[in-house]
């Protein structure tokens, strides 16, 4: 039998978890804040933990660290693996914590690279104890429906265009438990399985890592909006309720035989249209079909490019390519445009140097050729996959007379 579990709250983020000869201090922090920053190394500078924990992984440490991470990125194998919309969806949330980090004079995990620094100092053990960043992405896109896929891409894009700031004093006041709870409601609201992705998930890779970690005295870096969560779940494995199981939220989420399914299905239909109205009424009609669906397709994702600032053939490129590729599951359009943009104006050094800090700006956005290129990549897929539901209807009508 387990020994029992006590837990003391000393304020809004910082909770002391005793676990019979065992001690783990969870410390809540706001990742642009400088209190935040001072309070983790003062914690275990006070503390001298045997191990220390922080909700970061190894790839984004490299990142934070080295800034290598954007001068090694290969875009045309970014766009051939299909992984141009979770590369989209990092930069958008690195600009949003760096806008942010911008107006509290603190950078993005500099409490997460702290704590690591001060470990070093004392040679104390640490351990990266959160999920790899591109799982989560790929994990919270494939649990998505396609309404809440459309509905995360519309706060990405608006996250990108948004000027709004958000002051020190409003970067503190996330720590506080009311108004994370009214975050967590929000999100839970707006996008349930991003929610469950990002937060849920999380909590228990997190909780899981820390309970397992070595030493009687753990100090945890997490998240102020983790620290509820990770409570509950070293309580539950503590008492033996849960296992300390992490592979099914390790890997990709299987999908259904109806999603694997949906993407040939709508070309499929489309294709018996236009084949009946051939047949059943006569060439002018299925040419009719055909100009429909070209026009349509091509029109709006060459507009998608124009209005990502895209080179004049990638444009034409995106035209030509998007009725096609409309077609083939296995091939959009914003992987032609994005690989064609790439070749016409390759990134530079400086491009690669200074990403981070452009994309926290809509000028930057477009000046940066990578960021242009994602955003042609962006548009583009956009732009095609409205032409396809307007087609749709549209050549239906024709086939009805």
């Amino acid at each position: 039998m387990s020994e029992e579990i006590k837990i003391e709250h000393e304020g809004d983020t910082v909770s002391r978890i005793h676990l019979g000869e065992r001690e783990i201090l969870l410390l809540g922090t706001a990742h642009v804040s400088l209190d935040s920053v001072e309070e983790v190394t003062n914690a275990i500078r006070e503390e001298l933990p045997d191990r220390i924990c922080v909700e970061i992984d190894a790839g984004r440490y490299q990142s934070l660290s080295k800034n290598e991470k954007w001068q090694q990125m290969n875009l045309t194998k970014v766009f051939r693996e299909k992984k141009g919309f979770l590369l989209l969806a990092n930069l958008v949330l690195t600009s949003f914590q760096r806008k942010v980090g911008m107006n509290t004079g603190i950078k993005p995990g500099e409490e997460m690279k702290m704590a690591i620094e001060v470990a070093d100092e004392l040679s104390i053990p640490y351990s990266f104890s959160d999920r790899p960043v591109q799982m989560t992405l790929q994990r919270a896109w494939g649990k998505s429906s396609l309404w809440n896929k459309m509905k995360l891409l519309a706060s990405l894009l608006s996250s990108v265009f948004s000027t709004e700031n958000v002051d020190a004093e409003e970067v503190e006041s996330l720590k506080e438990k009311g108004a994370l709870q009214d975050m967590m409601e929000e999100l839970s609201s707006f996008l349930p399985s991003v929610k469950e992705v990002l937060i849920d998930e999380r909590d228990q890779y997190l909780a899981t890592n820390i309970f397992e970690a070595p030493g009687n005295k753990i100090i945890a870096v997490v998240g102020a909006g983790h620290m509820e969560g990770i409570i509950r779940w070293i309580e539950d494995l503590h008492s033996g309720k849960k296992e300390a199981d992490l592979k099914e939220i390790s890997a990709l989420p299987v999908r259904g035989v109806g999603s694997k399914m949906l993407p040939w299905i709508i070309p499929a239909l489309i294709l018996a249209i236009v084949v009946t109205g051939f047949i059943t009424s006569g060439l002018d009609v299925g040419l009719r079909m055909l100009l429909v669906w070209v026009l349509a397709n091509g029109t709006l994702a060459a507009l998608g490019a124009i209005l990502a600032l895209a080179h004049p053939l990638t444009i034409l490129g995106s035209f030509l390519a998007a009725p096609i590729t409309s077609m083939n599951p296995t091939i959009g359009v914003g992987m032609v445009s994005g690989i064609m943009e790439y070749f016409f104006r390759k990134p530079r050094v400086s491009d690669m140097e200074s990403l981070q800090d452009d994309v926290t700006s809509l000028k930057g956005w477009y000046r940066n050729r990578i960021s242009r290129i994602l955003l042609v990549f962006f548009f583009s897929s956009l732009g095609s996959s409205i032409g396809t539901f307007y087609a749709l209807p549209r050549i239906s009508m024709l086939l009805g007379g």
